[in-house]
């Protein structure tokens, strides 16, 4: 049954023809039922071998299948596909071309033929293929066209291309990446800049023509050039968010941090940058205050921005970004953020707990850490917390408890392992049993060790 409904579908999707109907003339009926049927029959062996990549037996089959009608180009097309998934390069080309001339109007023949050329990297071929694939799907397969413009050195056509589809479907990072590429040779940026410079003249208030030359500026290394069409920018069109962007990195790299941070909270406000502009902004602010801890302050505001976002936990990531300078109170004041807008993010409660830790919060850490137990019972390291808590406090009974409860919890982590042990060895010897803090603290060594090796 399941057979035959495969075969309905082939059938009606054009996949397949009657075999034998240019020589029905010539033969009985009852052969031409045969045939057809063998031919069938051949068929569904090659897909089914093909499913289990059997590629040698499916071509068996469709050699059959060539045998009883030799001009179905959907057979030729099956024999591309199996001598591809074997490599056997000429093979598979010759099998599509031969299917792309029974059949022209079939995008899939093509497609295959366009698998072949870029399997074995010429590019000069599939750039045949991919300018008759451009019929189908224009504006995807000129994607594919824009690389293979740049794999052969073919700037023109690539940037040409490029500003065609920048203009149809607006930039993409793969795109501005290949123009970069292409304008750091200066046979395209500089004739480029020199239409640039006469446009602003001739129209000072166009924002658009400073933003590109800012960028061949910048990608050409050029950045006091950059720098000076920026501030000529802010002073043209003064409420310029874009200006903006530019002149923040140019503060920063001048290391004028009062400067920069003016510049970076514009970004912030602006309603007409994008988001992802602003977190790299960020970002690279995050990165300055980490050699210039002076503007912690201007940091701290700035990430103030981002507290309703929904993409991005800048709080949380504000916070490791203090918990990792030993700033622990400035630490434990962002994950509090973090969590206020999401109280299930077990890695920002356990980055708070060890932050209370950092900062010998031990019992604001204990607290917390058995406040946080009553929310997520099997979470080994919030007993490893407590105990720890405990260790510290002084409280060596009760942190032997937290820990032996908590250490059946451990799924494959070593280093977790390792700090229940040693805390367990610390417990027993706050309590006095020699011989148990020598056993837990063995145990935790050779966990170690055993980790370093692996």
């Amino acid at each position: 049954m399941n057979i035959r409904i495969l075969f309905s579908g082939l059938t009606l999707s054009g996949l397949l023809l009657c075999p034998v109907i240019t020589q029905a003339q010539q033969q009985e009926p009852d052969e031409i039922v045969l045939a057809q049927n063998e031919f069938e029959d051949n068929f569904y062996e090659a897909i089914k071998q093909k499913g289990i990549e059997n590629y040698d037996k499916a071509l068996q089959a469709l050699q059959a299948c060539i045998a009883i009608n030799p001009n179905e180009p959907a057979i030729y097309n099956e024999v591309g596909i199996n001598q591809l998934a074997l490599k056997n390069f000429p093979e598979a080309e010759k099998a599509f071309l031969k299917a792309t001339q029974l059949d022209p109007e079939n995008r899939w023949y093509w497609q295959g033929l366009y698998d072949v050329y870029y399997a074995v990297q010429d590019w000069n071929k599939a750039i045949t293929i991919v300018q008759k694939l451009t019929k189908w799907r224009k504006e995807f397969y000129e994607e594919d066209l824009v690389s293979l413009y740049m794999y052969t050195s073919q700037y023109d056509k690539a940037i040409a291309l490029i500003d065609a589809l920048d203009a149809s479907v607006g930039e993409s990072h793969k795109r501005e990446m290949y123009k970069a590429q292409i304008m750091q040779n200066e046979r395209y940026s500089k004739p480029k800049k020199e239409v640039l410079e006469a446009a602003i003249k001739k129209n000072p208030k166009e924002e658009s023509n400073y933003l590109e030359l800012i960028y061949l500026y910048s990608e050409s290394n050029q950045e006091e050039k950059a720098e000076e069409v920026a501030k000529k920018l802010e002073k043209e069109i003064p409420d310029s968010d874009w200006a903006q962007v530019s002149l923040f990195k140019f503060h920063l790299n001048n290391n004028e941090g009062d400067k920069a941070s003016k510049s970076l909270f514009r970004v912030l406000e602006s309603n007409k940058i994008d988001r992802k502009i602003k977190h790299r902004a960020f970002n690279e602010f995050l990165i300055f205050v980490n050699n210039n801890p002076q503007f912690n302050d201007d940091l701290a505001t700035a990430a103030d921005y981002f507290e309703d976002d929904e993409f991005v936990n800048v709080p949380k990531e504000v916070g490791k970004f203090f918990f990792s300078k030993n700033d622990y109170t400035r630490a434990i004041a962002y994950f509090k953020k973090s969590l206020a807008n999401n109280s299930d993010d077990i890695e920002a409660i356990e980055l708070l707990l060890y932050a209370y830790n950092g900062s010998n919060q031990n019992e604001v850490l204990l607290k917390e850490a058995e406040n946080y137990l009553d929310l997520y019972p099997t979470h080994a390291r919030l007993y490893y917390l407590a105990g720890l808590a405990c260790n510290n406090l002084g409280t060596f009974k009760k942190a032997k408890d937290w820990l032996e409860m908590g250490i059946d919890f451990v799924v494959e982590d070593t280093e977790l392992e390792a700090g229940f042990n040693t805390e367990l060895g610390r417990a027993y010897e706050g309590l006095g049993d020699t011989k148990q803090k020598e056993s837990y603290f063995g145990k935790a060594e050779r966990l170690l060790k055993s980790k370093k090796t692996r």
